[in-house]
């Protein structure tokens, strides 16, 4: 028994002086971007993070986001994703501690008398019970944990992931709707525009008739009653389809309310909003996130390389009864134990181990070209959305007093070939840059307010990087 506590003693000593560390100390990489914004300075420092809730101010949106966030395939796909990295989190951490098993056994055999020492046939009985552990390392050189620390950033990064499909799913559930209510208010001035020229039409027909207007004026009108109602059936369409792609998103049929057509000017959004320093993206940007843990996971897959170039030590032991006598198993006396180190020293592998640590060094410098990517276009998407942010609101500015000038016109020139003191050329050119100004200004004010949402998102979605507990 003294032996048995001896063994015992020597393992637990043993996993005691494990945990040396062989992983690269980490260094986060530069990011290759200006550190400030064609910004003025206050609109950069301390700029608090506006949540999607805060950001969106259509009631009508936020039910359809909310309902999106929860029935959408593509993110419940990814928070399973989660779970399947926890699980092989949880996988390679056990791995830090040895797998104790009991078990059980018995052995009858019959030996016949010419084999047998004694030259009479004989029988024999053992059974065995016990606990036990087997080929655990002894984790000298930091392998185990390293790889446990790699499953853990992989993890990390797997959060991230989830996090950016979020972020992107609530950035198309809004540009859909948008687009929804932007194609519904082009194909009311379809409508408008076709009525209009229905009507004209008419009147140039009747014109006709009397031998008043000539036949190249009733041929200009009835193109013009074409061409609407050919834009007509393309709204219509595309209004279809726009309701189609919301569904997909929101991941269930939507209600007939939220298709409700409302003037984009009803649709507010917070114009305002902070952008903060270039580095703010660091925290919050979820592909940036990732982005470093996955460098984080290549850093901690080096640590593991090198420690195969050591020799590696593994214990196999076990301690129970064994007995002849079934009924003798657990009586006095009849205790066993084990204690089978090993060690496994590499002498020559052919260069495989340094082949595996140069992959390791390859690949970290593969990851953190991939981080100042990520870096690079999360700055070039911010940086765009600045730039069309205060260019598309001087152009819808611009558009809407466009339209106005317009509509005077081709009032003027409805009146005159009325009159008949104009052609028909004139009225027919009028409409048209009437309706096309119109068409312009709805694109243009969509245009404005998905760069608004594209800003949004490229500012990281409002959130800061997720806190995530391992079970």
């Amino acid at each position: 028994m003294k032996t048995s506590r001896l063994s015992v003693a020597v393992v637990v000593a043993l996993m005691g002086l494990s945990g040396c560390s062989l992983i690269p100390d980490y260094q986060r990489p530069d990011a290759p971007v200006d550190q400030t914004w064609n910004l003025p300075v206050a609109a950069q420092v301390n700029a608090p993070r506006v949540n999607w809730q805060a950001f969106f101010q259509s009631a009508a949106l936020k039910d359809l986001i909310s309902q999106a966030l929860a029935n959408n395939r593509d993110l419940r796909v990814a928070a399973l994703n989660i779970e399947k990295a926890q699980a092989q989190y949880r996988i390679s951490r056990a791995d830090l501690l040895p797998s104790i098993d009991a078990s059980g056994s018995g052995d009858s055999q019959r030996v016949p008398s010419d084999l047998s020492t004694t030259d009479h046939s004989r029988v024999t009985h053992q059974y065995i019970a016990g606990v036990g552990f087997t080929s655990y390392e002894l984790d000298f050189f930091g392998r185990v944990r390293s790889l446990n620390q790699q499953a853990l950033e992989s993890y990390f990064s797997t959060v991230e992931a989830q996090r950016s499909v979020r972020v992107a799913l609530i950035a198309e559930v809004a540009s859909a709707y948008y687009q929804m209510q932007a194609d519904q208010q082009l194909l009311e001035i379809a409508r408008q525009t076709l009525t209009s020229q229905q009507d004209s039409y008419a009147l140039v027909q009747s014109s006709y008739d009397q031998e008043v207007a000539t036949e190249l004026d009733l041929s200009q009108a009835e193109s013009t009653v074409r061409t609407a109602e050919s834009a007509q059936a393309q709204y219509e369409r595309q209004v279809a389809q726009d309701k189609n792609a919301l569904t997909l998103l929101v991941g269930k049929p939507v209600a007939a309310q939220y298709f409700s057509a409302i003037n984009l000017d009803a649709l507010k959004v917070d114009e305002q909003l902070p952008v903060g320093l270039p580095s703010d993206l660091l925290m919050y940007r979820p592909d940036i996130l990732a982005a470093e843990h996955d460098l984080k996971a290549a850093n901690a897959n080096i640590g593991a390389a090198r420690a195969a170039f050591f020799p590696s030590i593994t214990l196999t032991a076990s301690a129970g009864s064994a007995s002849a006598d079934l009924g003798q198993l657990f009586a006095g006396g009849q205790g066993t134990w084990s204690f089978m180190p090993s060690i496994n020293i590499p002498i020559f592998n052919a260069g495989r181990n340094k082949a595996y640590l140069d992959t390791a060094r390859v690949q970290r410098s593969i990851e953190v070209a991939n981080y100042q990517k990520a870096i690079q276009v999360a700055f070039r998407e911010v940086a765009d959305g600045l730039v069309a942010r205060d260019s598309l609101s001087t152009q819808v500015l611009a558009e809407t007093r466009l339209v106005q000038p317009n509509r005077r016109n081709y009032e003027l020139a409805d009146s005159r070939y009325k009159e008949g003191v104009d052609t028909y050329l004139n009225s027919l050119d009028a409409q048209r840059n009437l309706f096309s100004s119109q068409q312009r200004l709805v694109t243009t004010k969509l245009s404005r307010i998905n760069n608004l949402v594209s800003l949004y998102k490229a500012l990281g979605g409002g959130e800061g990087a997720s806190e995530v507990a391992l079970q």
